[in-house]
């Protein structure tokens, strides 16, 4: 495939993105709400449309900075809003909430491989629908297993320290819990070292490898 224009990539990764972040927020809220607490569904955050979710710097600024650099692209979206108090069993199911996002992305980079799968199917007939859907497709693919290898990492509050919290025993897990105001700082300095990249080129490469294997792609 051919280098890509910024405005060409622009084009190619804006949907992928707003989906990832967007339907990562919304699984939250619907899974919090099937467990008991209704604050995201009050708020109107039940939805998919990105206006309800953007976050001005986490969904429009860093992504766009990150892809005009050509580095490591990620953002994040406005979080919904969980009431622990209101779930049937708060521990344990606000682990289920805060793995409900990854979990969301993965099913995306599913779906995507399935858009990949009909674009390299469309190939000569309609290339100027298979072109453009094939670049999306992989960025889709990318984007959301990016989101969810990151999001699992085990460092409050990302999903995956919400996760551990949740599974440890209490004592333990109260004192994992108080590592919450470092998470942020935690997680910029392996960005800055580059030992982030090195921590998540493991697990995405993976995945990625297999998702294409498990769709011949």
């Amino acid at each position: 495939m051919q280098e890509l224009s910024l405005v060409q990539k622009v084009a190619v990764w804006a949907l992928p993105i707003l989906f990832a972040i967007t339907l990562h927020e919304v699984a939250h809220g619907w899974v919090a709400r099937r467990l008991g607490d209704p604050t995201a569904m009050m708020l109107g955050r039940l939805t998919i449309n990105p206006l309800k979710h953007i976050d001005p710097i986490g969904t429009v600024v860093v992504p766009l900075a990150l892809l005009a650099l050509g580095g490591f692209i990620f953002g994040w979206a406005k979080p919904v809003p969980v009431n622990y108090a209101n779930l049937r069993h708060p521990k344990r199911d606000m682990a289920i909430v805060a793995a409900a996002g990854p979990g969301a992305n993965l099913l995306m980079a599913l779906g995507w491989a399935l858009v990949l799968k009909l674009a390299l199917a469309l190939g000569q007939t309609l290339p100027w629908v298979s072109v453009p859907l094939l670049y999306m497709a992989g960025a889709g693919i990318l984007i959301n297993i990016v989101l969810a290898v990151l999001n699992l990492l085990p460092v409050p509050p990302l999903d995956g320290g919400r996760v551990v919290t949740g599974l440890l025993p209490d004592r333990l897990s109260a004192a994992y819990a108080r590592l919450e105001p470092w998470g942020l700082l935690i997680v910029l300095g392996l960005l800055a070292t580059g030992m982030l990249g090195r921590i998540m080129a493991p697990p995405v490469h993976a995945l990625e490898t297999l998702i294409y294997t498990l769709f011949a792609l």
